[in-house]
């Protein structure tokens, strides 16, 4: 142990002290191992620009760090990158959701500002390696020419994994990360802190985005994006029986099907699984042949895809109401769906959504399954189960595919077998990946819910997270 501290004395490691409880542990079992420890603190907005108003207020925060860095040891320090934050982050958000895309603004932030613009800070202090209080593991290999590998694993908690954050990191950030409390569990670092009677040991978890807190994302939003009316219709189940491009999906899915058979298509609703990992389960076999996934073409799978594209119209009709026979409008019934009422702007929903629209009259819960920003229209449907909620193919843009493990990369016509998730605290999916030239396609064993265009999907082997992407 002596001689791993005297080792480790020669490492300069800056640690990025948010304040909370994980980063502080992180400090406290880094300068226990012998390091060379400084903290450093980073303001990434300002309480005066209404645009970054949330609860979260960063002044408490910077205390509370400062306190920390002093009953540990460690010398403080106060970076202010609220214009990298504003340029990388926040203005991505906004152009993200301006075209009805749903972007994750944790993954970014870790991309651009931690692991980039505050890395260079602190390299510039001196420090070898920038360590967070990520729920995440990290290792190395020796690949084949030699060359050092950094593998991205999973956090040991399996109700805490937040590997999915890091999803698009590079190795060269790889190289320069680590990851303290990885390999412990959320319990035991809240005892840690308390034994140590660290001021963050009680401190909640934050919440909201990144930096910025827990905000109303509308509201976030429409400071910048104009808010303007439009129709929220339902689509009936009807609907999609009718709709060509539908037929067509449930004739793709039989001709590539190991039994020929158009499963259940949609999700059925279960509360979130707590285990986020892959908990040693075997993948399994795909329950598609692989002869047909071989000689699919690519103009298929871009059919596949695709989500379901609505297009309903409503025709009018005048009637006579009351005593006085008054003149008035209606829309004719349509089998296929309703306008049931009005929002605010398309671009401040998601697919998925349930909360916020307003919307009553319904024997079950009323979700979001379709945005058109262009037409300014919000497309829902009753039921956890509705059609419109589930798909089972994904794609990722070449442009926006990322490959952590470079050296496990995909090449043109390769199929693998892969574990896949869609959003942070998703239990992790099965799913077939088949690597084309017009980008990687993405087959779920099962129908997956909610899944949106600017979300990333992130697959792994086994522990470890290879590799992410944007959805198209």
């Amino acid at each position: 142990m002596g001689d791993d501290r005297q080792k480790n004395g020669n490492i300069k490691v800056c640690v990025g002290l948010s304040g909370g409880v994980d980063s502080s542990v992180a400090a406290l079992l880094l300068k226990e191992q012998g390091y060379d420890v400084f903290a450093m603190f980073m303001q990434n907005w300002h309480d005066a620009d209404p645009t970054l108003h949330g609860d979260c207020e960063w002044e408490e925060d910077r205390f509370v760090a400062e306190v920390v860095a002093r009953k540990i040891g460690i010398p403080f320090y106060f970076v202010d990158l609220s214009k990298e934050y504003r340029q990388r982050v926040v203005d991505y958000m906004f152009d993200e959701y301006s075209k009805g895309r749903t972007p994750n603004p944790d993954v970014l932030c870790n991309r651009e500002i931690k692991f980039d613009a505050f890395l260079r800070i602190a390299r510039k202090y001196g420090a070898d390696f920038v360590a967070t209080g990520h729920y995440c593991r990290k290792e190395s290999l020796t690949g084949e020419n030699g060359e050092k590998i950094w593998r991205l694993l999973e956090g040991t908690d399996p109700n805490k994994d937040q590997s999915y954050f890091l999803c698009q990191l590079s190795q060269e950030q790889l190289s320069r990360a680590m990851f303290p409390i990885g390999n412990l569990t959320k319990p035991e670092v809240r005892r840690l802190a308390k034994e140590a009677d660290l001021p963050s040991a009680d401190k909640k978890d934050s919440q909201g985005i990144c930096f910025v807190g827990k905000v109303d994302l509308p509201t976030f939003l429409k400071q910048k994006l104009t808010s303007v009316e439009g129709d929220v219709i339902e689509v009936y189940d009807a609907y999609f029986e009718n709709n060509p491009q539908y037929r067509r999906v449930k004739e793709i899915v039989a001709s590539i099907r190991l039994d020929g058979s158009v499963p259940d298509l949609t999700t059925h609703y279960a509360p979130e699984i707590k285990v986020l990992t892959s908990d040693g389960e075997p993948l399994g076999e795909s329950p598609y042949r692989k002869n047909a996934l071989e000689s699919i073409s690519d103009e298929v799978l871009m059919d596949f895809s695709e989500p379901i594209r609505y297009d309903l119209s409503f025709e009018t009709e005048v009637y006579r109401s009351g005593k006085n026979h008054i003149r008035k409008t209606r829309y004719k019934d349509n089998p296929f769906g309703k306008i049931i009422g009005r929002h605010e702007g398309a671009q401040f929903y998601t697919v998925g959504q349930r909360k916020g629209l307003g919307i009553g009259g319904h024997k079950d819960p009323v979700f979001v399954i379709a945005t058109d920003p262009e037409k300014n229209i919000v497309y829902v449907g009753e039921g956890h189960s509705h059609k419109g909620l589930s798909r089972l193919c994904l794609r990722i843009a070449p442009e926006e595919i990322h490959w952590s493990r470079p050296d496990l990369s995909m090449a043109s016509g390769e199929i693998r077998r892969h574990r896949v998730r869609i959003r942070y605290r998703q239990p992790l999916q099965s799913a077939t990946l088949l690597m084309r030239e017009s980008g990687l396609y993405i087959l779920f064993d099962q129908p997956q819910r909610g899944i949106s265009p600017g979300q990333f999907a992130v697959f792994y082997t086994g522990e470890e997270l290879i590799g992410s992407g944007v959805i198209a």
